[in-house]
């Protein structure tokens, strides 16, 4: 077994082994860290989880390396609950994730973006996520808590260098100024903006100028105002899954706070 590799997610696996370049090594030590996958002079990073958490190492690497951080995000994600009886009814669910959520995903790290070392590649992806019921937990989902998540398909790929690069990731026709509710299309999506928007502006490249009620007002910071390192945008072809890999087979103005959403 790899090092780290015995606590390793399917998710995790399947999808390291889809965005890694041909002849890249996997789980190597690099400054008292475990990468995913190293390809020449590049690090790569898959992360499914809260990518707040890599900050410490991110820092860290940055200041010597090239890094690429993957986070999938559910294009199309497929639902199985699995009971105490062995049924496992499957169904699929209705959200669809995009560039705007890889995104939002990016609190954590939203001053890193302009690193000169750094790049993050979104992978869209169709996943299965198995659930199992365990009373007095998860109590919004009514006690069905989330065992594990596969990889069924990787639907596309795109990465990202520079801060200014994640402006694809706001909806086309955009009006400017913009409020997150201008982003977010209808409510139910309203938190999904808020958290984009609240990282393209710890990033500098959005600030406030006003407000609509008491809905803060955004525009989009002029590139003569901020200098960084040039943003690259680059969509990526699908990838198949190889042969023999372990992809899972169908069974889918005023100031404000620094809160997300002031």
């Amino acid at each position: 077994m790899a090092i780290g590799g015995l606590n390793e997610s399917l998710l995790h696996a399947s999808l390291k082994r889809l965005v890694a370049p041909d002849g890249a090594h996997f789980e190597v030590a690099v400054d008292g860290y475990v990468i995913d996958a190293v390809s020449d002079d590049l690090l790569i990073e898959i992360q499914t989880g809260r990518v707040g958490r890599l900050r410490p190492k991110l820092q860290r690497l940055l200041t010597g390396y090239r890094v690429r951080l993957v986070i999938p995000v559910a294009a199309e994600r497929w639902i199985v609950r699995r009971g105490a009886d062995g049924a496992c009814p499957r169904r699929r669910s209705p959200k669809r994730a995009g560039l705007l959520d890889a995104l939002a995903e990016l609190t954590g790290i939203a001053t890193l973006l302009d690193h000169p070392n750094l790049e993050v590649e979104a992978a869209l992806v169709h996943d299965e996520e198995v659930r199992e019921h365990r009373p007095g937990s998860a109590w919004r989902r009514r006690g069905w808590v989330t065992v594990e998540r596969r990889l069924l398909r990787l639907a596309s790929r795109h990465r990202l260098a520079g801060a200014r690069a994640w402006l694809d990731a706001l909806p086309p026709g955009l009006p400017e100024p913009f409020t997150t509710l201008d982003v977010a299309g209808h409510a139910a999506r309203r938190p999904i903006a808020q958290r984009a928007v609240y990282v393209l502006r710890e990033a500098g490249v959005v600030v406030p100028c006003g407000r609509d009620g008491r809905a803060p007002i955004y525009a989009v910071r002029p590139v003569s105002v901020r200098s960084p390192a040039p943003a690259r945008s680059l969509a990526l072809a699908a990838s198949p899954a190889p042969a023999g890999s372990s992809v899972a087979e169908p069974s889918s103005a005023p100031a404000v706070s620094r809160s997300t959403e002031a």
